[in-house]
Formats: C-alpha cells, sequence, structure tokens
C-alpha cells in the first residue's frame, strides 16, 4: 500500500474486485470462516489481497520527458540594402496592382473641382 495514492489504490482495488466478482481464482487461500466474515465482499477479498502484496497489477506514471538539448543562438541573416530596396519596390508594385484591380481612386480622379464635400454636381 506504501507508494500508492488514494486514487491509485481505489483503482487497484477496484479493477480486482470486479475480477473477483466475475469468480476470478482469489490469489490468496482464505478459509471458509474469513470469507463468511467477509460476507464475501469481493471489495473485502481485494483488500485482503492487495495489503498481503500478491496482486499482480502495476502502476504506470507518466512522466514528462527530459530534455538535455542546449539552446542553440539563432544566426542572424545580414541582408544587403539593395535587396531591401528591391522588396520594397516589389511590395509597392504588388500594391497598385491589387490597388487597379479593387477599382480605387487615383489621387487626380479625385479632386472633380466640387468642394462643398456633400458628393453632389450642385451649387
Amino acid at each position: 500500500m506504501e507508494g500508492f495514492s488514494k486514487y491509485e489504490v481505489a483503482r487497484i482495488l477496484g479493477a480486482r474486485a470486479l475480477q473477483i466478482a466475475m469468480n476470478a481464482p482469489l490469489l490468496i487461500k482464505i478459509n471458509q470462516e474469513d470469507l463468511e466474515k467477509v460476507k464475501f465482499d469481493a471489495l473485502k477479498i481485494a483488500e485482503i489481497e492487495f495489503e498481503s502484496g500478491v496482486l499482480p497489477i502495476s502502476v504506470k506514471r507518466p512522466f514528462p520527458k527530459r530534455k538535455d538539448e542546449r539552446l542553440k543562438r539563432v544566426k542572424e541573416q545580414k541582408v544587403s540594402e539593395e535587396k531591401i530596396e528591391r522588396r520594397n519596390a516589389e511590395e509597392e508594385e504588388e500594391i497598385a496592382k491589387e490597388g487597379e484591380i479593387m477599382g480605387l481612386v487615383n489621387p487626380e480622379e479625385e479632386d472633380d473641382g466640387n468642394s462643398d464635400g456633400d458628393g453632389s454636381d450642385d451649387e
């Protein structure tokens, strides 16, 4: 019983009591009058077997995996100014193309001389 948590003990006793209730052979010899004392209770018989240490049931506890890796320093990639400028130019061209596809108004087309701001052409 030492070394098991109360939950593990409950699980072990429950599993063994179920086996005994299903007519599994007893692992220790118990005389008839002792069986009558415990009233042929499968759980009590499982407790007796557990306390005597004859149960072949083991508990597998999952433990976290150990990592023995050392942290590695990330190497910085050096990017030249030309590459940065080239990427920026490509992104600007892509944004301009997307603007044309979406039908955005160019600043020259936007100013039509209407200064009242309500969008109507009447004066």
